[in-house]
């Protein structure tokens, strides 16, 4: 199990009043347009000098707001980075959500911290820093995670207690909950009992609950028979009416489709996703009826979660690399750590900023989803942490919500979209590897 203590939550903020928050969500959303407009062709912004500070306090701007890699209305202001890097071009300090892909273009901050920094940096981020490195044999340190990312259900509770139906309890398996939804989708007419985010990542947790190593002996990603079990299961849900078709079979490839629409609509009980949903929860839910996050669903082999998230990196094309190095290390001293966390409401991938604690300046349903989040990073399984860190999963990922997705949209028998999927990560992995 990673080395994660369980961060404080208990916060007794007076919350500003919904008037004059509406007055400040829209000056920021005004500065967010003006920082648009301002922005360099390269990624950077306008400095006298300051440009690396400058450029990562901007993004830091934007990431507070939620715009996020693939979300939000901002996220191509934070998603250009590849293709930056691509060109031979780029900032000199980016953020990045595929950790181990971009690994080439990272620079080793190790020569520019001491002694005691190094040690600090690997006693305190001992389960994330591989997630940045080529492989075993590489001890570099590359990046900080700005925003540890734990997947999790969430679940309607106004419709349990109007159902009378009693919440499973904290061991509660996939099967358990997948009846108990049913039982109160059945009893308040609601039209689905559960909703996935369509996503591989999304996906894993499921599989290595039912068995699936991801692995084998060398390492290679495989669809064992735990994973197909898995990917059985999920497909039969969705053709008896349990899940809605239109999220993983609605859209073609490997495209991304959250559920929270279906979820914040009523239209299903659970819904499937992670902890970065909590504040949205919080806004856009809340007000229509009461919801509560659920420790991780168990299988046969395990009652695990998917960890995730985004990091700032020091890119190698810097002409500046002590002072990128600086940056970073300055974001990763414990004070300024707890407060980037608490001001962004993320979960802390420092040990000893999570076993001081962090305090949030959230609601109580928020605070209490945080919570149970941060429980169940102790029992997240070591292979859900080994393909997070797997610089080629974006190809398990991707491939898996396109060949189960064709299956859940009929495009294609299940035994026809495993050998897809199988022969698919095979190949993109040997290709990625040359």
């Amino acid at each position: 199990s990673p080395a994660f203590g369980a961060a404080s939550l208990d916060a007794d903020a007076v919350l500003p009043d919904p008037r004059e928050m509406q007055r400040i969500e829209a000056s920021i959303d005004s500065a967010l347009e003006y920082l648009v407009k301002t922005q360099n062709p390269d990624g950077s912004w306008p400095s006298n000098g300051h440009r690396i500070g400058v450029s990562a306090f901007c993004v830091l701007a934007f990431l507070g707001r939620g715009h996020e890699p693939g979300r939000g209305p901002y996220k191509a202001v934070v998603e250009t980075l590849p293709v930056q890097l691509a060109a031979g071009e780029g900032p000199d300090v980016g953020r990045v959500a595929d950790l181990g892909g971009l690994n080439k273009h990272y620079l080793d901050l190790t020569p520019h911290l001491s002694a005691a920094r190094q040690k600090a940096w690997a006693e305190n981020f001992a389960s994330t820093l591989p997630w940045f490195r080529a492989g075993p044999q590489d001890k570099g340190i590359y990046g900080l995670m700005s925003q540890l990312t734990v997947t999790g259900a969430y679940v309607n509770k106004t419709l349990f207690d109007q159902a009378k139906v009693p919440m499973p309890d904290a061991k509660a398996t996939w099967d358990d909950w997948m009846a108990a939804a049913d039982k109160v989708a059945k009893a308040t007419k609601t039209p689905f009992a559960m909703a996935m985010d369509r996503s591989g990542h999304r996906f894993a947790p499921l599989a290595v609950a039912y068995g699936a190593k991801l692995f084998d002996d060398k390492g290679v990603p495989v669809v064992d028979a735990g994973y197909q079990t898995a990917v059985k299961k999920f497909v039969d849900w969705h053709k008896s009416g349990l899940m809605p078709k239109e999220v993983w079979g609605g859209v073609g490839g490997s495209q991304y489709r959250d559920a929270f629409e279906e979820f914040a609509n009523g239209r299903v009980v659970m819904y499937y996703s992670g902890s970065w949903q909590v504040k949205r929860m919080d806004t856009q839910v809340t007000k229509a009826f009461d919801w509560t996050v659920v420790p991780a669903p168990c299988g046969p082999a395990a009652c695990t979660a998917m960890p995730g998230g985004a990091a700032f990196v020091a890119l190698k094309r810097t002409k500046q690399p002590a002072l990128a190095a600086k940056f970073l290390d300055y974001l990763s001293e414990d004070a300024n750590y707890k407060e980037l966390m608490a001001k962004t409401e993320n979960i802390p991938a420092s040990l000893s900023v999570a076993k001081a604690g962090v305090t949030y300046n959230v609601s109580p349903g928020a605070k209490a989803a945080l919570n149970t989040f941060v429980a169940d990073v102790p029992k997240i399984a070591q292979p859900n942490f080994a393909l997070q860190g797997y610089r080629f999963n974006r190809v398990v990922f991707n491939q898996t919500a396109q060949r189960v997705g064709q299956a859940v949209a009929g495009e294609m028998s299940v035994d026809d979209a495993i050998k897809r999927l199988t022969s698919d990560i095979d190949e993109q992995v040997k290709a990625a590897s040359k």
